[in-house]
């Protein structure tokens, strides 16, 4: 195997591995969800923050999904590890166009989604599934949260959580 083959290969192979492992901890969990009787299909929660505060993010690898099998042209599957210090805030985006998979590793985190009308607490081990909402995220602790965002995404510079 060629070094980037090999490399491809065991970011895939990974990504697949983490990706099931989520979909465990989604499938036995349901902390960290909009209460059934919250959900709505429009104007839950208004836009908040316009802006990236007191997050960094750290790339932990992407593919390409052109030449996949999938063959997702100009999209990429990315994973990224990001820390929001206490008071930070994730900006207002949407997932329309791009699912994402979002696992809380430690800390506690309160996302304002646009499909549900109350704040959803998220904390450690919880599993945020992303698509077709708006939504912005603010760490109202007093202790750094870290996440692990799994996404296709069109952009590789999208920086958007």
């Amino acid at each position: 195997m060629t070094p980037s083959l090999s490399k491809s290969w065991i970011a895939l192979t990974l990504a697949g591995a983490l990706t099931g492992a989520f979909l465990v901890v989604a499938n036995a969990a349901s902390a960290g969800e909009c209460p059934a009787n919250k959900v709505v299909t429009s104007n839950g929660q208004k836009p908040g923050a316009t802006a990236h505060k007191a997050v960094t993010e750290k790339l932990l690898g992407e593919l390409d999904l052109t030449n996949e099998k999938v063959a997702v042209a100009g999209h990429h599957f990315r994973m990224r590890r990001l820390e929001v210090a206490p008071g930070g805030e994730v900006a207002w985006h949407s997932h329309d166009d791009r699912p994402a998979l979002i696992y809380v590793v430690s800390g506690k985190i309160t996302e304002y989604a646009s499909t549900c009308s109350v704040p959803i607490d998220h904390e450690a081990g919880d599993l945020s599934v992303e698509s077709h909402l708006s939504h912005w995220w603010k760490n109202n602790s007093d202790k750094p949260t870290v996440l692990i965002s799994a996404d296709i995404a069109a952009d590789p510079k999208d920086h958007n959580m």
